[in-house]
């Protein structure tokens, strides 16, 4: 099985994803979808996709819910791709040293040429974060597109993730989670940010913030009152215990 860093850098490259203002929109999948095609883990093969059993790669899939009853009711957006979780199962599973974490930030990859195409990483992430390259025989995933933050020819501003650079709303943000100081450390701090199911210990690296509580006063707008208590309580723990649930179905 494969090891973890033993002295890993204190840096934790990662996402903070606002569920609050996610439209839906699926724009950081294409955009993802479109750069990574030719980026580190390219190409991201789709076969067949207009067939009865289409099979291609995403490394951001978004589920949509209903959640709440008539005036309580909304849809809930999930975006979801992997982690890079402190402790990632995927990693400790993988027989051939595939499936890595860098040392360096903290970012999960795998190495295609040692990879075997055995699913047992896809077996052991809860989160579904893996995926399967029928052309290739080899597991795909995210990778923070570090052919992009790492590029010393695009400006700063432009160094971020292409689901990141993409997001209409604003709702993606990307920064050093492992700095208490930066800014999306702060953002998950201020807004109660949330590790997906907790209780697995595998602590991801990658928040998710919960939905507002909702706005009564006149020409405000905001989440349904269902879902803002909910999401408003305990760090939004209860609202994401809700999304895992559903994930799971």
């Amino acid at each position: 099985m494969t090891s973890l860093p033993v002295d890993p850098s204190p840096r934790k490259l990662g996402l903070v994803i606002d569920l609050d203002i996610c439209v839906g929109c699926h724009a950081c999948a294409v955009n993802c979808k479109e750069w990574n095609s030719g980026g580190h883990m390219a190409p991201l093969t789709d076969l067949h996709p207009y067939g009865a059993n289409p099979l291609g790669v995403w490394f951001n899939r978004i589920h949509s819910f209903e959640a709440g009853d008539g005036a309580d009711g909304r849809t809930v957006h999930f975006p979801r791709s992997c982690l890079h979780c402190e402790q990632p199962a995927c990693v400790e599973v993988c027989p051939t040293g595939a499936s890595y974490k860098r040392a360096e930030d903290g970012i999960v990859l795998v190495n295609e040429d040692l990879c075997i195409g055995c699913k047992l990483c896809s077996w052991a992430c809860p989160y579904g974060a893996r995926e399967y390259d029928y052309d290739s025989g080899t597991m795909k995933k995210c990778t923070l597109c570090i052919d992009k933050i790492y590029n010393e020819n695009l400006e700063e501003i432009d160094r971020v993730p292409a689901c990141v650079a993409t997001c209409p709303v604003g709702a993606r943000h990307f920064g050093d989670l492992g700095d208490p100081e930066s800014d999306v450390s702060r953002l998950v701090a201020g807004r109660g940010g949330y590790d997906l199911m907790p209780e697995l210990d595998y602590r991801p690296v990658n928040k998710y913030l919960p939905p507002r509580p909702r706005q009564t006063a006149p020409g405000c707008t905001g989440a349904a009152a269902a879902l803002g208590d909910v999401g408003a309580s305990s760090g939004g723990n209860a609202f994401l215990h809700w999304v895992d649930r559903m994930l799971s179905r």
